[in-house]
């Protein structure tokens, strides 16, 4: 069922996350990752977070971290949620700021497993093409 705000615990568990990593605590939201996670980016080459990493440590350098080194701003509306047993579909929009002065303001959707109370997998979906008319 889709809802504006989470109704399970694993809904609510990613809520967190989200909260979590707009206000700057990834501690928080790394403790929230599985240690054998598989988190997986784009596979487009051109876009600065690509492939898959499979480990907390990997998702820290992989994809936190290489945050600040493209944008000023970067910001994740969740809009709509989809729950079912361990699996979260969050979809919304992105709006950021690139280093070079562009704007970016695209759809995405992170389709999450979350298995007791860690996030095992997560699957992001991106607008690519819009990514790259702005990077």
């Amino acid at each position: 069922m889709a809802t504006t705000e989470p109704t399970t615990d694993n809904g609510r568990l990613i809520k967190s996350a989200y909260e979590a990593f707009a206000r700057g605590d990834v501690p928080y939201v790394l403790d929230l990752i599985a240690d054998d996670v598989e988190w997986i980016e784009t596979d487009a080459v051109a876009i600065p977070i690509t492939g898959t990493s499979r480990s907390r440590q990997a998702v820290l350098e992989n994809v936190f971290m290489k945050l600040p080194e493209h944008f000023e701003t970067f910001e994740l509306r969740p809009e709509l949620w989809i729950e079912s047993g361990d699996d979260v579909v969050a979809t919304g929009r992105l709006v950021a700021r690139l280093k070079n002065g562009n704007d970016l303001d695209a759809p995405y959707a992170h389709v999450f497993t979350v298995k007791d109370g860690k996030i095992t997998r997560n699957d992001n979906h991106n607008d690519t093409a819009r990514w790259l008319e702005v990077l």
